[in-house]
């Protein structure tokens, strides 16, 4: 809806910054188009729309956009004329910690060949902004969102890399953490010195009267090493919320000065050129007495508003929500009703991930089928980051009635899961750890390596060489699963060489009472040469994922444009799923279990398939029946299907 009194006070405070219409038609054009929305949404969160703090909202929009570098307006029209880029199948993505992948900033583009060679084209760096030492929950705690960590470089080392990536047609993601700051952030330094406008950017109480309330239903994060969410603060004899660690303090975004604080850090974010931003833990934004203070309503206004702000000044970066809740509500995230495909443009698919590896251990893939009605409802135009993996740990909270459905107890069958991944099931192959146990509840996730927890490590360990075989097809296996569902698929740096889990953090002060360290390795330059030009199981693991990808970007028909449908093979051990396309598609079947396995051939006549053009893109073959008419898999195996419709 055109509203005149909005536009005039657009016009003025654009004008104020220096920027004439006629120098700006396309950025004047994004903010008329979507002003009325950014200001219904600000109106609803903090009140009158004709505040100071409004009209500050819409200078600082002039700003980012005025500032952003002309490489990245050219960069934004390219994606714009190519749609929605984020959804192509050749974007591929590696996550990584600097220092324990390559050391340094500096050292991060001579290893860019080392990506572009596996086919890797989108770069996942973890945080890499200021965080004290002993007190970064792993750059997660930040105490300065501008200024990198000198332990990984500079701002102009970073600038360097991005020039670099741009040059080879590469992509970048970093992090910003919205739901808290370091308590050494110079807010928090100036909350704790007294200032009463910086005690106004956290959650701050005289006395236990509301932290109590809020803590009869907000739930615990970190209850072994973190419990509670409030921490007392001598210096003012108060206590302020800490969700996570005791050193986050978390941010009171119903203060709209936090709000446009943390707009101007997303700006600074974009026009460094980074093409998608990452929101850490968007899920716990907004706070409420009586509620669990996770997924409010108020939450996603804020992400809404974020979107529209960015599609305005800097509309070349796409937003991905890191929040790791169940398939119904991982929806919300994409945005709902007026704002479908309007608050993250990507989330994690989580949910799906948690139950490859349920899958993986039971042999058994109904769990997994259970949850993909939830999860096909993603609005279009939207995409997940799809991963067997990533720095966390791996939770299992998917909900139980999935798990009744498949006709197992949900407390027995995850107790299983814990036990198997532990691997302290008596006919587990895992090598893993527990993280974060409740002791009132039981409830855990899970650490530990691709590699260790697919039965590589012990197998080595063994000296088995048909357990090894197997740990690569169960590892090649996970990987082609989620790179050909649909959404940009994100490798955890390590996995591509079949790294093991990494022991060295038990000597660490810093980080020996976190296991996920385990999964988060150093990478040996020498061992990494040696996979890449050598033999045995690493050597497979790397060139499987590289003809993978290799696949995956040259199928068009992998591109997210929500045409994916799950079929039934009539095996609980067979997960199978249909990308269409207008003329050919691919049918991707996996073998989740053990043993060999048959499955009718005429099922691919049924479901309207030409069965003499079922050409296997892995193996490189056509596909046929056997004497007995089924299609055979060995344990472990997949086929990635070339089919054609009758009318192809």
């Amino acid at each position: 809806m055109y509203r005149p009194d909005l536009h005039q006070q657009m016009v003025q405070e654009i004008e104020s910054t220096g920027i004439k219409p006629s120098e700006a038609l396309p950025f004047y054009t994004r903010l008329a188009s979507n002003l009325a929305d950014i200001d219904a949404l600000y109106k609803t969160l903090y009140g009158d729309p004709g505040s100071r703090h409004f009209s500050q909202l819409v200078r600082i929009l002039a700003a980012a956009y005025k500032n952003r570098p002309r490489f990245l307006l050219e960069k934004d029209d390219a994606k714009a004329a190519s749609g929605q880029w984020f959804l192509s199948n050749r974007l591929a993505g590696m996550s990584l910690y600097v220092d324990r992948f390559c050391g340094h900033l500096q050292q991060l583009p001579s290893k860019l060949d080392y990506f572009t060679d596996l086919g890797i084209n989108l770069l996942h760096l973890m945080p890499l902004f200021q965080s004290p030492p002993g007190e970064s929950d792993g750059g997660y705690a930040v105490s300065d969102y501008r200024q990198v960590d000198p332990r990984f470089g500079t701002l102009e080392d970073l600038q360097q890399v991005v020039q670099e990536l741009n040059r080879k047609h590469m992509y970048l993601m970093l992090d910003i953490v919205l739901n808290h700051t370091s308590h050494r952030h110079e807010w928090a330094e100036k909350a704790r010195a007294g200032d009463p406008a910086y005690q106004d950017f956290y959650y701050f109480y005289p006395d236990r009267q509301l932290p109590d309330q809020f803590e009869q239903s907000m739930p615990e994060i970190f209850p072994e090493s973190a419990p509670g969410n409030f921490t007392y603060v001598p210096e003012l004899n108060k206590w302020v919320m800490t969700v996570f660690h005791q050193y986050q303090w978390d941010l009171n975004f119903s203060y709209a000065p936090v709000l446009l604080a943390t707009l101007e850090n997303i700006f600074f974010y974009a026009n460094l050129g980074v093409d998608i931003l990452r929101i850490d833990a968007p899920a716990f934004i907004w706070k409420q007495p009586g509620t669990t203070s996770q997924n409010l309503p108020q939450a996603h206004m804020i992400l809404q508003l974020i979107k529209l702000c960015v599609q305005v000044a800097t509309p070349g970066m796409a937003l991905l929500g890191e929040a790791i809740v169940g398939p119904r509500q991982i929806m919300e995230y994409f945005g709902r009703g007026r704002y479908a495909g309007y608050e993250c443009d990507l989330a994690y698919n989580a949910t799906h991930m948690a139950l490859q590896w349920d899958a993986l251990a039971t042999g058994d893939t109904r769990v997994m089928l259970a949850a993909q009605h939830e999860i096909l409802q993603k609005p279009l135009g939207t995409s997940w980051i799809t991963y067997t993996r990533g720095h966390d740990d791996i939770g299992l909270g998917y909900d139980d009635a999935m798990i009744a459905q498949a006709g197992f107890a949900p407390y027995e069958h995850r107790r299983f899961l814990k036990e198997y991944y532990a691997g302290v099931y008596p006919a587990s192959v895992a090598t893993g750890a527990l993280f974060s146990v409740n002791p009132k509840t039981q409830d855990a996730r899970i650490s530990g390596s691709l590699a260790s927890l697919c039965g590589l490590e012990k197998a080595i360990k063994e000296e088995d060489a048909g357990a090894i075989d197997l740990a690569v097809r169960r590892i090649l296996l996970m990987q082609a699963h989620c790179f050909f569902l649909g959404g940009i698929p994100m490798t955890f740096y390590g996995d591509e060489a079949g790294y093991t889990n990494d022991y060295s953090y038990l000597t660490d002060p810093g980080k020996h009472y976190d296991n996920r360290w385990m999964h988060r390795p150093v990478i040996d330059w020498e061992k990494n040469k040696r996979v890449k030009e050598g033999e045995g199981p690493h050597h497979l693991i790397y060139k499987g994922m590289q003809r993978l990808l290799a696949l995956r970007s040259q199928l068009d028909v992998i591109a997210d444009t929500n045409n994916l449908r799950w079929l039934h093979m009539h095996s609980k051990a067979i997960a199978a799923y249909l990308r269409s396309g207008s003329k050919e598609g691919l049918c991707a079947l996996f073998n989740f279990s053990n043993e060999p396995v048959e499955v009718a051939f005429n099922l691919f006549d049924l479901y309207g398939f030409k069965s003499n053009t079922l050409y296997d893109h892995w193996q490189q073959n056509l596909v046929e029946a056997n004497q007995e008419g089924m299609l055979n898999f060995q344990p472990y195996q997949f086929y990635l299907l070339r089919v054609q419709g009758e009318e192809g």
